[in-house]
């Protein structure tokens, strides 16, 4: 589906998550990457949050009417390429989400449940309406490995251990996820596209430190692929070398803290 904008022709995508005041992570983040990969960007927030690279302070879930609301009037005038989903807040948010977004469009998932910091942004009723209500209508979902944990309901400790949950979530409905090996240890982060019947292996070299917003660039970036009609496989391995370098050219503030860079060229 080609998306229409004023009587012309733009690829678009479509970010659903919440807001980083910060500009690290979040819908500034996506927006940015969107804006990387050659697309539109359009955003609805779920959430205002308080936080910066180093720290997340605070977090106010929208109205769910509000969020629905968002994204049906984006839609009355624009239809983006593909949609991605972040931070959620809550089962009322991820509710509302499910009933507003027609199934026609690509949808990527990043389940996100736990900040780089640690600030746990998912209760447990929400990470279950993640498995049994975004995952199954998912065309892809991007886990990490503790997100992969979770949603597979297993522990994680090598590669083939990232191969059976992937499988395990493929059985859950997704039609492929891609587990992203950050969380690894080794000197490369190794990423699996994983689907019914092929797998997809993708590395980088492993950088010495935690980088605030990856996640976020790196499904904003397969997202924005996705919309431009790459196929899968081609869309994670332009979003990996993007996120790659992002991450490579990573800024950070007096905190120390490092946070993803995509828009270093």
């Amino acid at each position: 589906m080609t998306p229409q904008f004023q009587n012309k022709e733009y690829f678009s995508a479509l970010s659903i998550a919440g807001s980083d005041p910060s500009g690290g992570a979040g819908v500034q983040m996506d927006l940015k990457t969107f804006s990387m990969t050659g697309v539109w960007g359009m955003a609805v927030i779920t959430a205002l949050t308080a936080q910066n690279a180093a720290k997340v302070t605070g977090s106010w879930p929208i109205e769910p009417k509000i969020v629905k609301t968002q994204i049906q009037t984006v839609f009355e005038d624009m239809t983006p390429g593909a949609v991605k989903t972040g931070m959620l807040a809550n089962s009322r948010i991820i509710k509302a989400v499910d009933k507003a977004l027609p199934t026609t469009i690509p949808l990527v998932v990043d389940p996100v449940m736990v900040s780089t910091s640690g600030y746990r942004l998912l209760d447990e009723d929400a990470v279950r309406d993640i498995r049994e209500t975004l995952t199954p209508r998912a065309h892809l979902i991007t886990p990490n490995i503790p997100e992969a944990e979770i949603l597979a309901k297993m522990t994680i400790s090598c590669e083939e251990e990232m191969l059976i949950a992937g499988k395990n979530i493929i059985d859950l409905g997704a039609q492929q996820v891609i587990i992203k090996g950050g969380h690894g240890t080794g000197n490369e982060a190794i990423d699996l596209l994983i689907r019914k019947n092929d797998v997809s292996r993708f590395t980088h070299a492993r950088l010495p430190y935690e980088v605030h917003g990856s996640g976020c660039a790196f499904s904003a970036a397969i997202t924005g692929y996705i919309a431009q009609g790459f196929d899968d496989a081609h869309a994670c391995e332009k979003a990996k070398e993007l996120i790659s370098n992002g991450i490579k050219h990573a800024i950070s503030g007096t905190s120390g803290f490092k946070m993803i860079q995509p828009l270093y060229r």
